[in-house]
């Protein structure tokens, strides 16, 4: 039986201005607290598309804010270091966020302020997929679309689908691993670490793989 089809979809994110805003860390960890995930996705992966060309990645805006801003440089170094790619849903990553700055809290008697016009203004992502056209039966017109698709359809089948979908891998490495059987390349792509790469890196890299596979497969 023919596999299932892959269809290469792509997302847009535009943002949206929120009422909430903070002055100072104490009013940062309770607006976390209760912002929706599509705040704490906007806030950490934003960056993707705007510095799709930088490697290795620029920091979450909490850990720019927090070092820039209220120069607490401890906690944003700590904020900056977070391994996003441990997570599988944005409510684990919320609460490793709120858990730092908790922690941090603790240990300081006095809150710095942020200067007028500097403060913290929460943003929320609003994602509209639409499809790309593409799609792929197997692996060589997979490895032919994947060279060809934009950003925007690489970031939504890496990134969204972990975190905002929470499937806790991408979907390349799923239809791979389900539709072709191909569980040693699903696995491979699965190491990938999508936040040490450009999304032009990430792209050659996936390609590079899957082409290898191909050599494998006529040999």
């Amino acid at each position: 039986m023919p596999a299932d089809p892959f269809l290469f979809a792509s997302s847009v994110n535009l943002s949206l201005v929120t009422n909430r805003r903070a002055h100072d860390l104490a009013e940062l960890l309770r607006h976390l607290r209760e912002v929706p995930g599509a705040v704490i996705f906007f806030h950490t992966h934003h960056f993707l598309v705007q510095h799709q060309y930088l490697s290795p990645e620029p920091p979450n805006d909490f850990a720019y804010w927090v070092t820039s801003v209220l120069q607490e440089d401890r906690l944003g170094e700590q904020l900056a270091a977070i391994d996003m790619i441990q997570f599988r849903s944005l409510l684990v990553l919320r609460e490793r966020i709120v858990a730092m700055i908790e922690t941090y809290l603790e240990q300081r008697q006095e809150l710095r302020t942020a200067p007028p016009g500097e403060e913290f203004h929460f943003r929320e992502a609003v994602t509209f997929v639409m499809p790309t056209g593409l799609l792929a039966h197997d692996l060589s017109e997979f490895a032919d679309c994947m060279e060809r698709v934009g950003f925007g359809s690489l970031s939504y089948h890496f990134f969204d689908a972990r975190l905002r979908l929470e499937r806790g891998a991408n979907d390349f490495s799923e239809w791979l691993r389900v539709a072709l059987g191909e569980d040693a390349l699903a696995a491979a792509i699965a190491r990938l670490d999508p936040y040490t790469y450009t999304m032009e890196s990430l792209r050659k890299e996936v390609v590079r793989l899957v082409r290898r596979r191909l050599g494998q497969q006529r040999a």
